[in-house]
């Protein structure tokens, strides 16, 4: 993960308005329709999520999409019941979730998170501390969001 870390951070920096910061960024799976989906990178800056389709080599691909609390009409994360305010600490209760996001327009995003930890705790299996870091953004992050609603 830290080849992701590198590769990728500059791109989503690139991505930044003035004054923003990237708090953090990680590997996602995007879930399309039943049988089709993609590799994403999602940053994570103090006001907004940035989602970026990544081709087969992990190379960004087409644009990107900004999203703002007020974008958001709905979150979920897999096995926690409640919205908003359940999404951030199970984020950070499961080794792996899925986060299902409806927006403003219409368009609905089903992305699978993983912590760095791996699956039984075996290391950088699961992408390692850049992405245990970029987790915990998102955790924040909607935490944060949840608050202000």
């Amino acid at each position: 993960m830290g080849d992701f870390d590198a590769k990728l951070r500059p791109h989503l920096e690139g991505l930044l308005d003035r004054g923003e910061a990237l708090e953090g960024m990680c590997a996602c799976s995007q879930q399309k329709s039943l049988f089709t989906g993609g590799a994403v990178a999602l940053g994570v800056t103090r006001d907004r999520l940035i989602v970026q389709p990544l081709n087969r080599r992990g190379d960004p691909s087409g644009d990107s999409l900004s999203l703002a609390p007020g974008d958001i009409v709905s979150a979920e994360a897999e096995g926690a019941g409640g919205g908003w305010p359940e999404v951030g600490p199970a984020i950070m209760d499961h080794a792996a979730v899925k986060l299902r996001l409806r927006l403003a327009d219409g368009e609905k995003l089903n992305l699978m998170l993983m912590r760095g930890e791996g699956a039984l705790g075996l290391g950088k299996l699961g992408g390692g501390e850049a992405q245990r870091r970029g987790v915990e953004a998102i955790a924040a992050w909607f935490e944060r969001a949840a608050a202000a609603r």
